[in-house]
């Protein structure tokens, strides 16, 4: 059985470039027609769209503000709108927003990590799960290997915010299983070239991050991109409430 997404309908949050950009271009590759989220700056979603346009499937453009409930209800719907219903989820939205130890963190800085990363994913996952269940679809949530080894310094509210959405993909999975619904996340290690470590990992810090990844490289986005297409596809039917680790071997459970 192969990664076929022929008519299938996805919405890929946070898919203006890097890994989501890739995740929406694989998702088209294999069939599927896409809507296009971005946040408060549009970053390259138009070009995501093109792309996908010129190799004959749909695509459009959508924003919100993934904290906001009332935004990822209107989000949702238009999207589910545009595509004529929803078959495939990626909660890909999320970022480090900054580095901060925990003797000095605000508050303010603890709740802005876990908004665009936890609380994000569970809007999201509420205001697709009426389609998803019609379609009996498939959810894939966005991880990441600082929910397994705690991150650097200065990331404990991003290490807690993705092992949130680790735990909330296993209980959702098991919610929605009944329904014909599979929920799964993927949790990257270094992705090389992306704007999350070029923002927040030195130089020196990125090669010394792959000097210690076994495999003898860093992932790509299109890493990411093959696992959530794998994850979207009949080729994955009883895969649910798992977490593939894509950190080439850099983790090992």
């Amino acid at each position: 059985m192969t990664a076929d997404l022929t008519a299938s309908r996805a919405l890929v949050t946070g898919a203006g470039h890097g890994i989501g950009r890739a995740i929406a271009v694989a998702l088209a590759d294999a069939g599927a027609d896409v809507a296009i989220h971005y946040g408060q700056s549009e970053d390259g979603a138009e070009d995501t769209a093109a792309r996908i346009i010129s190799a004959g499937r749909r695509a459009k453009t959508f924003q919100a503000d993934v904290r906001d409930s009332a935004e990822v209800s209107t989000l949702v719907s238009d999207a589910t709108d545009f595509l004529g219903g929803l078959d495939i989820l990626v909660t890909n939205a999320g970022h480090l927003v900054g580095r901060a130890l925990v003797a000095e963190m605000t508050d303010d800085h603890w709740q802005q990590v876990l908004d665009v990363n936890l609380t994000s994913t569970f809007l999201t996952c509420r205001a697709a799960l009426p389609s998803l269940i019609a379609s009996r679809g498939r959810i894939v949530t966005m991880a990441s290997l600082a929910a397994h080894n705690g991150g650097g310094a200065g990331a404990t509210a991003y290490a807690a915010a993705k092992a949130g959405v680790v735990g909330f993909t296993k209980a959702l999975a098991k919610e929605v299983g009944p329904q014909g619904v599979t929920v799964n996340a993927v949790a990257p290690g270094f992705i090389a070239g992306t704007a999350f470590h070029d923002t927040f990992t030195p130089a020196d810090a990125q090669k010394a991050m792959v000097a210690g990844i076994p495999v003898g490289r860093g992932g790509t986005p299109e890493d990411v991109a093959a696992a959530v297409v794998y994850l979207s596809s009949p080729a994955a039917g009883f895969v649910s409430g798992a977490t593939l680790d894509l950190t080439g071997a850099q983790w090992v459970r």
